[in-house]
């Protein structure tokens, strides 16, 4: 929730975070050795976010229209939403 404040200026309760998983695949990010776990929540609809600290930008985008991604962020989301991965540029 901390994280999500800091980078979006969203403010969400813990309590309403799900983890969707850990991803530690090795290679699974060029620049190094990364273990990331992924949460997820809903927020209403018209919900703003605004870019935190060492975001360039931050934005929404509909899932079956998700820019390219880098990584394996693709997988992140499949994982939340499994019916977006047949749409997702890698």
């Amino acid at each position: 929730a901390r994280e999500l404040l800091e980078e979006t200026g969203l403010h969400i309760d813990a309590a309403r975070l799900r983890q969707v998983g850990v991803f530690d695949a090795p290679g699974r990010d060029p620049r190094g050795r990364y273990i990331s776990v992924a949460y997820s929540t809903r927020v209403p609809v018209g919900i703003q976010v605004t870019a935190g600290d060492d975001a360039k930008e931050a934005r929404w985008w509909p899932l079956n229209a998700l820019p390219a991604l880098a990584f394996d962020h693709a997988d992140i989301i499949a994982a939340v939403w499994p019916q977006s991965a047949a749409g997702v540029r890698r």
